[in-house]
């Protein structure tokens, strides 16, 4: 494996020369449509790199959920998270799964934290590849107060938090029933194993399925990047691999909460368990996925 940034910095050169370069989150760009200029340099790295066994699982769940976004359904895809190239391996194979997967592909809207937009330039030359509706994650803030920022650096965070997030509210409230599907990582960050906390959903995630009629769930299974825990996300390591998605039939979110709600113990956090219960279905749907990517390896 060589790192993404060393192995195709010609492709990446050429990316920065045609990124738009919205490196600055304000209210007014919250959403962010994707660049297609920049595509076809992801996706030959993709290809360079994914095997031909890679595929998605149960793909006709997604056209059914495709369908219902189309009869004005409002549709809300949950995804386990392990890389940075999570999203553009799924939509890359979307777009192989024929006529359909192509139309899914072209609906997808992802919820991304602003440090994808103000982190470095590469790292926003990949993000704007795909749109996007950009958030302030509550694990951001979190994590400055737990370094112990200074209170000027607090507040103005705060506030940057509020605006930019009341903004991504209101554009994601348009956007849901426009034929789109929105695509969330529950977890809020990638799943580092030295890190368990990053398994765990965030409880917030539940305000986004009590907004919307459908969800489905989306596990992960393999990959072709892979985190470089002394580097930046531009550094991570790049090698062939076989990737599996598997995607759910679509629930009716009320029907969701409603069977979980029934089942909470006295004192227990609704909104937690909520997040909790999607994150044990993907669980089980990744585990019952291992065996066969692991079959796949050893063809």
């Amino acid at each position: 494996m060589q790192a993404i940034s060393t192995l195709y910095r010609n492709d990446i050169m050429q990316m920065l020369k045609k990124s738009w370069g919205a490196m600055t989150v304000n209210p007014d760009n919250v959403y962010q449509p994707g660049n297609p200029a920049i595509l076809p340099h992801i996706d030959t790295m993709i290809a360079g790199h994914l095997s031909d066994k890679s595929t998605i699982r149960n793909m006709h769940n997604l056209e059914k959920l495709s369908e219902m976004a189309a009869q004005g359904k409002s549709c809300l895809l949950l995804v386990e998270h392990y890389s940075n190239f999570d999203l553009p391996v799924f939509n890359y194979l979307l777009r192989q799964a024929g006529e359909t997967g192509q139309k899914a592909a072209e609906k997808l809207i992802a919820i991304a934290g602003y440090k994808l937009n103000e982190t470095n330039p590469v790292v926003t030359a990949f993000t704007e590849a795909y749109s996007r509706l950009v958030i302030y994650p509550s694990r951001s803030l979190q994590a400055l107060k737990e370094k112990n920022a200074p209170r000027e650096t607090l507040v103005a965070e705060l506030a940057k938090s509020n605006s930019i997030n009341h903004a991504s509210l209101k554009k994601l409230n348009e956007l849901k029933v426009t034929d789109k599907l929105i695509l969330v990582y529950p977890s809020g960050t990638r799943f580092r194993p030295w890190d368990p906390s990053t398994k765990r959903g965030v409880r917030e995630i539940d305000s986004y399925i009590r907004a919307f009629d459908y969800i489905c769930l989306v596990s992960m299974n393999g990959g072709i990047l892979f985190i470089n825990p002394e580097g930046e996300m531009h550094e991570d390591n790049i090698g062939r691999g076989h990737v599996l998605f598997n995607a759910s039939e679509p629930i009716a979110t009320e029907d969701f909460r409603e069977d979980v709600k029934n089942r909470l113990k006295d004192g227990e956090d609704r909104k937690q368990a909520i997040v909790d219960e999607v994150m044990r279905r993907l669980d089980v749907m990744h585990q019952a996925m291992e065996a066969e990517l692991a079959a796949l390896g050893e063809a």
